[in-house]
């Protein structure tokens, strides 16, 4: 049942006991693993347990942090873990979810959710029926800072209808085939995309609505994996906006994982990180400005410096959501279907050449 956060208790978050996690999936999953024991993420989350089909890897990083090392079935079958932190690969990880939904625990994932829409929409519907939160760090649950900015900024300026955009990604990786499944093309669909550029994805929908149609264009430069390094994605939403998704593996010029986001309105352009940025701080802020039309001759130009939690964990929300019920104001079961419709229609596309619709429910 969806609660309204205005009507919950007066108790606080901070006044209530942490959410017991264990984290699986040790290979993505040990990031979190530090992040959740080093950060102001434990104020509201306590790591019980690790699990990984590496035992070694497993006992490593369990012993590391002083907890135990658990089986699947052993953590699932544990009453006193709440939640489960799922960092497996995205293939069939619906699957994994609806198991641990099933016996009395919330999840927190990432991206890429699911490649099976379907797959996708059955879990998320079968966590609502049974009264388990399900969040990602993409799309989050709550519209991150840039996204708010962006919302403030077409009001506050009456912008207009939105008629394009531009985004971008990049970092430089000199990968060697190993097996895994970035490796496979139906696994890892025009990959500088899937692992990078869906994070923008979520934004865009977030922003701009549902997608009917796209169409991929790739390359393979410095990689030795069969899936490209370097690829771009248009869109063309159903209110007749027009963008562009640049993902690459190939680009060392210290502005790793910059995300710049250029959005054209029909009286004004927002911009996030677009240009030179001091090294190692583009992509941890958002460098936000807009240029409005506010007369027949006159613009005007706004600047903002926020912090980034589009592609963070939202772990207060996650907390929030077990201990007062889920947040109306959140991402929608449809929103998070929604880019992986896109995704599945751009992984058509690879395979096709051509421009691919996207298949709404």
């Amino acid at each position: 049942m969806i609660s309204n956060l205005m009507t919950r208790p007066a108790t606080t978050l901070a006044a209530t006991t942490r959410v017991r996690i264990a984290v699986v999936g040790l290979n993505f999953g040990r990031l979190v693993v530090e992040e959740l024991c080093s950060t102001p993420a434990n104020k509201y989350i306590e790591l019980v347990a690790v699990c990984d089909l590496d035992l070694a890897r497993a006992t490593r990083i369990a012993n590391q942090y002083s907890i135990p090392a658990v089986s699947f079935d052993d953590l699932l079958n544990d009453p006193t873990i709440e939640a489960v932190g799922l960092f497996t690969g995205p293939v069939g990880r619906a699957k994994l979810i609806q198991k641990i939904i099933r016996a009395g625990k919330h999840v927190m994932t990432t991206k890429p959710f699911e490649l099976d829409p379907a797959a996708a929409s059955a879990v998320l519907e079968e966590a609502d029926q049974l009264g388990k939160i399900v969040h990602l760090n993409s799309p989050g649950p709550r519209l991150p800072d840039d996204l708010q900015q962006v919302r403030t900024w077409e009001n506050e300026f009456a912008l207009g209808r939105p008629i394009a955009f531009r985004r971008e990604v990049w970092a430089s990786y000199r990968e060697q085939a190993n097996g895994t499944w970035y490796d496979d093309p139906k696994l890892c669909p025009v990959a500088p995309i899937f692992r990078l550029g869906i994070y923008l994805i979520n934004d865009m929908i977030r922003l701009f609505g549902s997608v009917e149609a796209v169409q991929v264009m790739h390359s393979r430069i410095f990689t030795d994996r069969p899936t490209p390094d370097n690829a771009q994605l248009t869109l063309q939403f159903a209110n007749g906006v027009i963008g562009n998704i640049f993902a690459s593996f190939c680009i060392d010029d210290g502005q790793h994982y910059a995300n710049t986001m250029t959005l054209n309105y029909e009286r004004g352009t927002i911009y996030r990180n677009v240009g030179p940025h001091e090294n190692g701080t583009a992509h941890a802020r958002s460098h936000m400005s807009v240029v409005a039309r506010i007369g027949p001759d006159q613009t005007t130009t706004e600047y903002a410096d926020l912090g980034d939690a589009s592609c963070g964990y939202q772990w207060h929300e996650f907390a929030r959501a077990i201990r007062f019920g889920r947040s109306p104001e959140h991402v929608s079961d449809e929103t998070i279907v929604a880019g992986i419709r896109v995704i599945s229609a751009m992984a058509r596309s690879e395979q096709s050449g051509r421009i691919e619709r996207v298949f709404s429910a």
